[in-house]
């Protein structure tokens, strides 16, 4: 390690004035890297905004907000921010436990009586603090919001009884995008305001965020909205918007770079706007404290920028980078995403919303930015990055090829009722000679052969069809059906 980056890291908790002095960034030169990294990882609209100090230094959209389109996207566009949503579910946590209305570390259960896990006794230790860090032990049950599948919240609560840990408690970091939800809920019953109207009420209003909305369901009708795309079959193609209302506390914000700058002010502001603080500076200070090691191969870009820790703190991701502390966080959902990263002892920070699923230059973006702000020798992110990220187009199911092969079994074998705990059943009858499938909350529509024991629900109105795997018990008949990685049992009584 060089002298100079030493030094860097041992004064990383010490004033920026002790610092090297920083490099002046050439914003002309930024720009043109932004518009040719955007074109050449071919996404429609891409904005970026750099804040520093208390200024906003670099804001500018590129592209259009939907492939074919005039309409050009700005500063201003609004773009699904996803999970970077949590930081500011953590900031209103922070806030209530300045009013004394709920600690970090209370049960959930004492917000949330109705709360049963599998294991008793982690049900009563299960904490706010475990809520915000992932470390319940559970796996992700995302299929409560993110498919077709209609779950209530009450729904949701009873079915993580029936999910079984695949860690120990608080042993390993496991995203889980529903138990941070139950936050929204925390903040709900201790507040007495739904979350959606805390956020509003306690950040978008004071930061001045205008063009931010809490719920995907509030997006309908607004201009300058960014259109969600995907790669499928290597063509840039529109998907469909996903609502993550089901879980708006851990990701159902929609806002513009202009915005989301205001909101980079305020985190390096250690949650103060102006001369207003929002949020005690200790109380701020945990939610960027590491609470738990997270796993650098959760975000691959992580192979060039090479940290010496990553971990997670309260809604944070926490690394560092060229010597310096990053607060970051991701947010992908549906054709949109998102990054977030500041340097807190700079006072910087990078904001970047893109509409191509898993657009992952937005990274190298990040890490454009601050090295706009480092003496030394600059890497071309975008080109390092393309080989890391290199991988086969998503394809359709409903375009895959055509069967290769028929059912193993007779059609009769494969009928019956199939039950998750958790998630509910799937029905599958026969009618007029060919299998239909009823799946949890959806309809009953018609089965269409695969290959063996797979089939896919006919495709009808562009929706994507849902595969079912049967799983032969070895005798002729069949023991269960997989449908999305979960497997549905067959019901006792039945063969």
């Amino acid at each position: 390690m060089s002298a100079r980056r030493w030094l860097t890291a041992v004064l990383l908790v010490g004033a920026p004035t002790a610092l090297a002095a920083q490099a002046k960034p050439d914003w002309a030169a930024f720009d043109k890297y932004v518009a040719k990294a955007a074109a050449d990882w071919r996404i429609p609209a891409l904005a970026i905004a750099v804040v520093k100090d208390d200024s906003v230094v670099f804001a500018k959209g590129y592209g259009v907000l939907q492939k074919g389109s005039s309409q050009p996207a700005n500063e201003h566009t609004r773009f699904a921010i996803g999970s970077t949503t949590k930081a500011m579910t953590s900031a209103s946590i922070a806030m209530l436990v300045d009013e004394g209305k709920l600690n970090l570390d209370d049960p959930v259960t004492k917000y949330i009586p109705e709360l049963q896990l599998s294991d008793p006794w982690v049900t009563r230790q299960l904490t706010i603090r475990d809520l915000l860090t992932h470390r319940s032990g559970l796996p992700g049950t995302d299929l409560f919001w993110a498919s077709n599948w209609k779950y209530s919240q009450a729904d949701v609560i009873r079915g993580l009884r029936y999910i079984q840990p695949t860690a120990s408690f608080r042993s390993q970091w496991q995203y889980h995008n529903v138990l941070y939800a139950l936050n929204g809920l925390i903040i709900e019953r201790a507040s007495g305001m739904p979350w959606e109207q805390f956020v509003k009420k306690r950040i978008f209003e004071p930061l001045g965020m205008n063009e931010t909305l809490a719920l995907v369901s509030m997006i309908a009708g607004q201009p300058n909205v960014a259109v969600p795309h995907a790669l499928v079959n290597d063509s840039v193609t529109v998907v469909p918007v996903r609502s993550t209302d089901p879980v708006a506390s851990a990701g159902s914000v929609w806002s513009s770079v202009s915005d989301m700058a205001k909101w980079m002010r305020f985190v390096i502001d250690s949650g103060r706007v102006g001369n207003r603080r929002l949020i005690q500076q200790k109380t701020f200070a945990e939610l960027v404290t590491p609470q738990i090691q997270a796993p650098m191969e959760e975000y691959p870009a992580l192979q060039l920028a090479k940290p010496d820790y990553f971990s997670y703190g309260l809604g944070w991701f926490i690394q560092d980078y060229r010597g310096q502390q990053v607060w970051m966080h991701t947010g992908s959902i549906n054709g949109l995403c998102a990054i977030i990263g500041i340097e807190p002892n700079k006072r910087l920070g990078v904001y970047v919303l893109e509409n191509l699923d898993h657009a992952e230059i937005r990274h190298g973006l990040m890490y454009s930015a601050f090295d706009l702000f480092e003496n030394g020798p600059r890497r071309d992110w975008s080109a390092d990055l393309k080989p890391i990220f290199a991988r086969p187009p998503r394809a359709a199911v409903a375009q895959a090829a055509g069967a290769t092969s028929g059912p193993s079994l007779p059609l009769e074998r494969y009928a019956g009722t199939y039950v998750d705990s958790a998630y509910g059943n799937v029905n599958v009858t026969v009618q007029n000679g060919a299998l239909q499938a009823a799946v949890v909350t959806d309809p009953a529509v018609p089965l269409e052969p695969v290959s063996f024991e797979a089939f896919r629900t006919k495709p009808s109105g562009g929706a994507r069809p849902t595969v079912l795997t049967f799983v032969p018990d070895g005798s002729g008949g069949v023991s269960g059906v997989r449908v999305a990685n979960i497997l549905f049992a067959r019901a006792r009584g039945q063969r």
